[in-house]
């Protein structure tokens, strides 16, 4: 592997919108490839709005994202926000042949303070999106926690939300998590969150098939005890079961802890084949690395797509990095269609760089947003709702997929 490639994806089959329960049209693969998943550096994101406020016949019709946009994830939403606008500005940042002008608001629910998504600041887009009445879709969040704190207050306003990132699995799958998941997030009943990403009872799972296909017998679980990060890590750890994985322990890190020079060694000294870890780049997962390494460790190192991101290297050290895997739901490059390579030439050409592997839910996020729209033609929230959810065989980036209406299952 040369230097640089540092993350290995291991692809999975994307299910396009997957509403709570819904049955995919594909069937996961578990396939791996060479091909990194990132390591290209992100253009900037350009200003936060893409359209004049100025309205066309109709008016103007919002979108809003939710994202961290400081960070370590930056380098992510970067991607994301760069392809929402990419596909609004193919149709002109216009709908309904003119009659609306589209306008794109970049949010951040990330703070300085933290370096990632923060709760607060969360709820507080999540009020502002609801209390502007020309937005009718949110395209949010990136975090799954962040997701359980807005989905409720969208629920009440009818306002639909796409999210390109979340893969915590209970939020749309019942009877896999807490009890009351997902009906708790949609207090009035219906429901107004869809997803354009395969959910963590894919990845995980897949994630236990590639530990096993690499040769490891024996696996050090860790997660950073937040909701996505604890998810993903149950699932793989349930799968490692399963195969026939020894698991010689599972820990929770702290995700602020200065350094993990202690937990470095008592896992070096257990010798396990692959460490796993759940969780987020933001939580000091270079940090982790970078002290397993210290500390002798030689054996494999595997995370889910919330270290598959270039500061996951710089974070560590592109020595350090070299030869760690990451798990990425979605389409191999070389297996996407004419509208995927496309987004890509396209991508490139404006940003003057590879995007990052968020970037290509956001355009599908942004283009499920904009057949609804085109759809209802008007600024009715819960008729824009209603028309993602019948959305079917969508032709997007990931390729023409079936988006499942919400059924019980």
């Amino acid at each position: 592997m040369k230097r640089g490639n540092v993350l290995v994806q291991a692809a999975i089959a994307a299910l396009m919108l997957a509403a709570c329960g819904g049955t995919p049209a594909t069937t996961p693969s578990t396939q791996n490839t060479s091909a990194p998943a990132t390591g290209a550096t992100s253009a900037p994101a350009p200003a936060a709005t893409t359209a004049p406020a100025t309205g066309g016949q109709g008016g103007i019709i919002k979108i809003v994202s939710s994202l961290p946009r400081q960070g370590a994830s930056k380098t992510q939403t970067d991607a994301v926000v760069n392809a929402i606008k990419l596909r609004l500005e193919e149709d002109g940042n216009k709908a309904c042949n003119g009659q609306f002008d589209i306008v794109y608001e970049d949010k951040d629910d990330a703070t300085a303070a933290s370096g990632k998504w923060d709760p607060a600041t969360e709820v507080t887009v999540a009020q502002g999106a609801v209390a502007d009445p020309d937005v009718v879709v949110y395209i949010g969040t990136f975090n799954s926690g962040a997701a359980k704190l807005s989905m409720p207050i969208l629920n009440q306003a009818n306002l639909v939300m796409i999210s390109p990132a979340n893969t915590y699995t209970c939020l749309t799958k019942p009877g896999k998590g807490e009890p009351g998941e997902p009906e708790n997030y949609f207090p009035t009943g219906k429901k107004n969150y869809v997803r354009v990403v395969t959910a963590d009872d894919v990845q995980g799972a897949a994630a236990a098939l590639l530990a096993q296909g690499l040769g490891a017998k024996s696996v050090f679980i860790l997660d950073d005890q937040e909701v996505y990060g604890k998810g993903v890590a149950d699932v793989f750890d349930a799968k490692a079961a399963e195969i026939g994985l020894t698991e010689i322990d599972r820990q929770g890190i702290d995700g602020k802890a200065s350094d993990y020079r202690a937990l470095a060694t008592t896992i070096t000294s257990k010798a396990p084949d692959l460490v796993y870890y759940g969780g987020i780049v933001e939580n000091n997962a270079g940090q982790l690395l970078k002290d397993l390494r210290g500390a002798g460790y030689k054996g494999l190192f595997l995370g889910p797509d919330g270290i598959n991101t270039e500061s996951m290297i710089t974070g560590s050290g592109v020595d350090i990095a070299e030869g760690i895997y990451a798990t990425q739901a979605g389409t191999p490059v070389d297996q996407l269609g004419e509208r995927g390579k496309g987004y890509l030439e396209k991508y490139k050409a404006k940003y003057g760089g590879a995007p990052e592997a968020y970037g290509i839910y956001g355009y599908d996020a942004a283009g499920a947003a904009l057949a609804a729209i085109n759809k209802v033609c008007s600024k009715d929230r819960a008729a824009i709702r209603d028309a993602v959810f019948a959305i079917k065989d969508f032709d997007g980036a990931l390729g023409r997929k079936h988006m499942a209406r919400p059924v019980d299952v």
